[in-house]
C-alpha cells in the first residue's frame, strides 16, 4: 500500500490548495495555537506535582475543597498565568471558583467541575515539572 504523492501531485502540497504546497522554504510549517483562558482558570496555580495530586483527589471526593486548598498556594509563592494581578486579587478568584463548585455540586456540575479543575492543576504541574527540566538542560550546555 503506497502512502507517497499520487502522480501530479507535490509532495509537499497540503489538500485543498491545488498543488502550490503550504511548507515554508525550509521544508517545514511552523504552527502555534494558544489557548485563552478566562479570568478563573487563568488564576489556577502552578504547584509541585504532590500538591497537585492531593487537590485532584480533594476535589473528586469533597468539591471545592481542593481549589480551596489551591487558593492558599498562591498565598504561599505559587505563579499563576494572571501575572498582572495582585495576589490578593487570584487568591480571591481560586476562592470564588471553589465556592462555584461547591454550590453547583448538588446539582452535579460543581462535582465535574471540581474533578476538571484537579486535572487541570495536576496538568500545569506536570508542564511546570516540564519547563524545569528544559531550563536544567539548556543551563547544563
Amino acid at each position: 500500500m503506497d502512502h507517497g504523492p499520487k502522480e501530479g501531485d507535490s509532495a509537499g502540497a497540503a489538500p485543498g490548495d491545488g498543488g502550490r504546497g503550504a511548507a515554508s522554504s525550509s521544508g517545514g510549517v511552523v504552527v502555534q495555537v494558544r489557548e485563552k483562558k478566562g479570568p478563573l482558570r487563568a488564576a489556577i496555580p502552578y504547584m509541585p506535582f504532590p500538591v497537585a495530586v492531593i487537590c485532584l483527589f480533594l476535589n473528586t471526593f469533597v468539591p471545592g475543597l481542593g481549589t480551596f486548598v489551591s487558593a492558599f498556594t498562591v498565598l504561599c509563592g505559587a505563579r499563576t498565568d494572571l501575572p498582572d494581578r495582585h495576589v490578593c486579587c487570584v487568591f480571591w478568584l481560586n476562592i470564588a471558583a471553589a465556592l462555584i463548585q461547591i454550590l453547583t455540586a448538588i446539582v452535579m456540575v460543581g462535582w465535574i467541575m471540581s474533578i476538571f479543575w484537579g486535572m487541570d492543576m495536576v496538568i500545569l504541574a506536570i508542564s511546570q515539572a516540564e519547563r524545569r527540566c528544559r531550563t536544567a538542560e539548556s543551563d547544563l550546555h
